[in-house]
């Protein structure tokens, strides 16, 4: 054991010696240990991400969206004599969800939504947001909860009363030195009373982008008969609905009819719930014909299942973090190539230092442990350096960006006992170079 300790400080002395060279040497197992920390804190960051979009986006849930533009198609003759060309769809509404949940078997719960842009106004502050109308379902499918007050019951529903529930970001905005429960906020033109407040979420704005999720902590939520008859119903055509209709006829490309209204559909998203077991993808099939059938074989309705885009992004994502981790290992190959390539030329540097060694009784198994002892320290050395590099450069990564990065313990693990690793496979054929060298050329040696 003392033996094996001489040994050791000696490769650590010679290190030391050449300071330089020996951070030169573990520059590449210090930049791949630090790509593989940085690209597994990546890779669980974004499969952390993918878990909680499914957790939002319910695993057993159905999104039902409204297509206001519907694709040109060639009539048949029989469609022009039965007069089906010119279908009309009343578009998506509260009836449609109604008949989904009664009809259709194994829906748990159907969730709409009506969104509308507004104003929210109170004690002079003023901002743009979005007014959802949603019933108590909804709060349950996206698994939204209050941070303080309570949810809408049947008779906030049933009256269509003016109350409301506002999101964190709201509450941060316009109740900053007071609690917003029972106080009132002005959302368009009507006044609400605040009943809870929605606890924070935050999303990144990739996941706002490729889910269509909403920002929740920025709407103020409604009962769903509130908006339709205290906001604005668009299933329900009104004298000025007909007066702006007239106004806007054109009778080149519109036959002289007055034009249809940019978004027919009453509701702008359902949600329906699906019981644990079912088979998600006839569930949709089965929605898909029954609301092609209400809407008198229009499709103007797209039927989505959030867990199949989750599962196809979560084998993207997997994909690409193989393929970074793999160019990152790439780096570490060639750390230890590098390693080897210095500590062959070490050999040759100090032949004579040696050939001295093995005269004066040293033996082949102490210049082996000597050299494959440098070679190991300046791989963990390079692991502990790629550790912190790697951590900071992690941790910049959620700062400066918006992709959220989790450091475990296991990456810096493994990373750790691959750069060891390393320094013994590619430390082993320089030491054992220097072990065979001849004692009486290596004294001679010039």
């Amino acid at each position: 054991m003392q033996k094996l300790t001489y040994n050791i400080r000696m490769a650590l002395d010679s290190l030391l010696q050449r300071p330089a060279r020996s951070v030169l040497t573990s520059l590449g197992i210090i930049f791949g240990v630090a790509a593989v920390i940085a690209m597994m804190a990546i890779g669980k960051g974004a499969e952390a991400e993918i878990v909680e979009q499914m957790r939002i986006l319910g695993a057993n849930n159905i999104i039902i969206e409204p297509i206001v533009e519907q694709s040109e198609q060639e009539v048949t003759d029989d469609q022009e004599e039965e007069g089906e060309g010119n279908r009309f769809s009343p578009g998506l509404t509260v009836f449609d969800a109604g008949s989904i949940q009664e009809i259709i078997p194994g829906v748990v719960s159907v969730s709409p939504e009506i969104v509308l842009e507004s104003t929210f106004l109170r004690s002079g502050k003023k901002r743009s947001g979005k007014l959802i109308g949603v019933t108590r379902d909804f709060f349950r499918s996206t698994k939204l909860e209050l941070e303080r007050g309570k949810l809408f019951d049947g008779l906030h529903e049933r009256n269509a009363e003016r109350v409301c529930i506002i999101g964190y970001d709201v509450r941060s905005k316009f109740f900053t030195q007071e609690s917003p429960i029972g106080k009132r906020i002005k959302v368009g033109k009507v006044w609400l009373t605040v009943i809870g407040v929605a606890a924070e979420r935050k999303f990144s704005k990739a996941s706002i982008r490729e889910l269509g999720i909403r920002d929740y902590d920025q709407d103020i939520y409604v009962p769903l008969n509130t908006v339709l008859l205290r906001y604005k119903n668009r299933a329900r055509v009104s004298p000025s609905d007909l007066r702006t209709a007239a106004m806007n006829r054109d009778d080149d490309e519109n036959g002289g009819l007055p034009r249809l209204r940019p978004n027919y559909h009453q509701i702008d998203r359902l949600v329906v719930a699906v019981e644990d077991g079912m088979d998600m993808f006839k569930v949709a099939e089965i929605v898909r014909r029954m609301l092609e059938r209400r809407h008198n074989g229009v499709v103007d309705t797209e039927v989505v299942i959030p867990e199949e885009l989750l599962a196809q992004k979560q084998r993207t994502t997997e994909i690409f973090n193989n393929v970074l981790i793999s160019i990152a290992a790439i780096s570490l190959l060639i750390g230890g190539i590098g390693i080897m390539n210095i500590m062959l030329a070490s050999v040759m540097e100090r032949i004579k230092e040696i050939g001295i060694r093995l005269s004066l009784g040293a033996t082949k198994r102490d210049i082996v442990i000597q050299f494959l002892g440098e070679a190991v320290a300046l791989s963990v050395a390079g692991g502990i350096l790629g550790i912190l590099v790697g951590v900071g450069l992690s941790l910049g990564i959620e700062y400066w960006s918006e992709v959220q990065t989790i450091i475990s313990g296991l990456s810096i693990g493994i990373s750790f006992f691959v750069a060891a690793s390393i320094g013994v496979f590619f430390g082993f054929f320089p030491a054992r170079k220097a072990a065979r060298q001849d004692p009486v050329v290596s004294l001679r040696h010039e």
